[in-house]
C-alpha cells in the first residue's frame, strides 16, 4: 500500500465543470486499482490467446498470404487508432499541463526526468556489456551458419546528430505531423580527369612515314565522390513538436488569466482524448491477440534462428528481464520508499499494449490513463513526463544495441540479418521502454509533490499569487532596472511562512506510506 498526495486541476481553470475521482486531493492506492470501465485481465488473455494460435498456425505445413494479412487485419485497426491519437494527446497534455505550472517547477520536473533518462539509460547499456561479456553469444562458428549478408549503409554521427537538432527546431509544423528531415548520403561515380591533352607529329627515319599521335595524361583520384543533402522521409517529428508545445505551453502559463479560456480548451480536449482511449480499450485485447498471432505464423524458420542465435536472444532477454524487473523497482524504492510491485500492477495494461503492439508511442495513451486513474499520478506530471519519455527514453533500446554490438564484435564483425528475431526483440525492449517512462513519471511525481501543493495552495488562495515578470515601460520607469541576459526579472523573494507550512505538510509521508 502507497499513498499519493494528488494536487487538485488546473490552476488557470477556476470552473470545474469536469470533475473526475483521481483529481481529488489526496489519493491512496491499496493494491492496483482497474482502469474506469475496463478490466486488466481481457489484454493477457489475447496476448495468451494471440501466441497459442500463433504456434499452432505454424504447425500448418502452408499458409496463404491472404489468410496471414487476415488474421494481422484486426491489430491492424488497433495500431490505427492508437496512432490516430498520439498527436492531438501529446498537444493537449504538453500545452494543459505546462500551463498549469510556473516556470521554475516545470523546469525543476523537467530537470528530474532527464537525470532520470540518462541514468537509466546509462544503467542499461552497462547491464548489456555485462551480460554479453560474461555469456559470450557469439560463436565464431556461426559465421559459417549463416553466411555473410549485404553491408549496410554506414550512418554518420555527427549526420544523426544534427539531424536530431534540426528535427527539434521544425520549420513547417503541418510538415512535422508526418514527415522529419534526414541527412542522405549518396557516392557519385567521377570519370578519370584529362589533366593535358597534345598532338604529337614526328617522321620516322626509315621509311620517311609520317606519325602522327595524340598523347593525353589522365589523373587517377577517387573513383566515386560523396554527395550529402536532405531529404524529408515519412513518420511524425514528434521531437520537433514536442519543443514547440513545452515552449508554447510555458508561454500560455504565465500569462496568467488571460490564458484561462485557452488552457480551459486543451483540458477538455484532453479529456475528450482519454473517453477515445476508453473506447479503444475494449476492443484492444482482439486487436494484440491479432497482432501477436500474426507476427508469429508469418515468421520464416523460426526454428533454425533460435538454434542459431539463441544464446543472443537469451542474452536480450536476460538482460530485459533484469533492467526492468530488478534495476528499475529498485530506483523507484530507493527514491520514494514505495512498493515498486504494486506499481507494476498498476500499469500492467500498458506493459501489455506495448508488448503487443511494439511502440511507444503507439502505448502512451493508455500509459497516461493507467498512471493517472489506477495509480493517481498527478496529471501535471504524466503530461510533462510521458511524450517526453516516449520519444527520448529507450532503456531497452540501449541495452540491445549495446548487446548486438559486442555480439558482432565476437563474430569477427560479420553483420547478421537480424530481421527473424526482430518481432521478438522490438516487442520485449518497447516494454521495458513503457516501463521506464512510467516509473520515471511516478518518481517525478513523488519528488515534485511540494512545487504541486504550492501551486494548488495559490490557486485555492491560501498563497499570495507570485508575481508574473512584465518588461517595465521606459516611459514610466523611475529608478533603475534591474535585469539579466535574458530579459527584465523580478528580484527573488524569500517565502513566506504559511508557504513553508504548506510545503512541509505536503512532504509529510503517512505512516502506511512505506511498503
Amino acid at each position: 500500500e502507497f499513498t499519493y498526495n494528488q494536487p487538485h486541476p488546473h490552476p488557470l481553470s477556476q470552473s470545474q465543470p469536469h470533475h473526475h475521482p483521481h483529481m481529488t486531493s489526496s489519493h491512496t492506492l491499496e493494491g492496483p486499482r482497474l482502469c474506469a470501465g475496463q478490466v486488466s485481465v481481457p489484454p493477457f488473455l489475447g496476448v495468451i490467446l494471440g501466441t497459442v494460435l500463433g504456434g499452432l498456425l505454424r504447425l500448418l505445413p502452408t499458409l496463404d498470404e491472404d489468410l496471414l494479412v487476415l488474421i494481422s487485419f484486426p491489430g491492424d485497426i488497433l495500431m490505427r487508432m492508437l496512432k490516430m491519437l498520439i498527436l492531438p494527446l501529446i498537444i493537449s497534455s504538453l500545452i494543459s499541463g505546462l500551463a498549469g505550472l510556473d516556470p521554475k517547477s516545470s523546469g525543476h520536473m523537467g530537470t528530474r526526468a532527464m537525470v532520470y533518462y540518462l541514468s537509466t539509460t546509462v544503467l542499461a547499456a552497462i547491464l548489456g556489456v555485462i551480460l554479453v561479456l560474461s555469456i559470450h553469444p557469439g560463436d565464431p562458428k556461426l559465421k559459417a551458419a549463416t553466411g555473410a549478408v549485404a553491408k549496410s549503409e554506414e550512418v554518420s554521427s555527427l549526420d544523426a546528430f544534427l539531424d536530431l537538432i534540426r528535427n527539434l527546431f521544425p520549420e513547417n509544423l503541418v510538415q512535422a505531423c508526418f514527415q522529419q528531415v534526414q541527412t542522405v548520403t549518396q557516392k557519385v561515380p567521377v570519370p578519370p580527369q584529362v589533366m593535358r591533352q597534345e598532338n604529337v607529329s614526328r617522321i620516322l627515319p626509315g621509311n620517311l612515314s609520317l606519325l602522327n599521335a595524340t598523347v593525353t595524361e589522365v589523373s587517377l583520384g577517387p573513383s566515386t565522390v560523396t554527395h550529402k543533402r536532405l531529404e524529408f522521409k515519412a513518420g511524425m517529428n514528434v521531437l520537433g513538436l514536442i519543443g514547440f508545445f513545452i515552449a508554447f505551453g510555458v508561454a500560455m502559463g504565465q500569462r496568467g488569466e488571460q490564458a484561462k479560456p485557452m488552457a480551459e480548451f486543451f483540458n477538455i480536449l484532453n479529456e475528450i482524448i482519454m473517453q477515445l482511449v476508453s473506447m479503444i480499450m475494449w476492443y484492444s485485447p482482439f486487436g494484440i491477440a491479432s497482432l501477436i498471432c500474426g507476427k508469429l505464423a508469418g515468421l520464416q524458420d523460426l526454428e533454425l534462428v533460435a538454434r542459431q542465435l539463441g544464446m543472443y536472444m537469451l542474452t536480450v532477454a536476460l538482460g530485459l528481464l533484469l533492467h526492468g524487473a530488478l534495476v528499475l523497482p529498485l530506483i523507484f524504492f530507493g527514491v520514494t520508499r514505495q512498493n515498486p510491485f504494486a506499481f507494476y500492477a498498476g500499469i500492467f495494461q500498458a506493459w501489455l499494449t506495448a508488448l503487443g503492439t511494439a511502440s511507444s508511442a503507439g502505448t502512451l495513451p493508455v500509459t497516461f490513463r493507467c498512471l493517472e486513474e489506477n495509480l493517481g499520478v498527478d496529471r501535471r506530471v504524466t503530461r510533462l513526463v510521458l511524450p517526453i519519455g516516449a520519444t527520448i527514453n529507450m532503456d531497452g533500446t540501449a541495452l540491445y544495441e549495446a548487446v548486438a554490438a559486442i555480439f558482432i564484435a565476437q563474430m569477427n564483425s560479420i553483420a547478421l540479418d537480424g530481421g527473424q528475431i526482430a518481432t521478438v526483440r522490438d516487442r520485449l525492449r518497447t516494454s521495458i521502454n513503457v516501463v521506464g517512462d512510467s516509473f520515471g513519471a511516478g518518481i517525478v511525481h513523488h519528488l515534485s509533490r511540494a512545487e504541486l501543493a504550492t501551486i494548488d495552495a495559490r490557486a485555492k488562495g491560501h498563497l499570495p499569487e507570485s508575481p508574473t515578470p512584465k518588461l517595465p515601460s521606459l516611459s514610466n520607469h523611475q529608478g533603475p532596472l534591474e535585469g539579466t541576459g535574458a530579459g527584465y526579472t523580478a528580484l527573488p523573494t524569500a517565502d513566506s511562512e504559511e508557504e513553508e507550512q504548506v510545503r512541509s505538510q505536503c512532504c509529510e509521508l503517512p505512516h502506511n506510506s512505506a511498503p
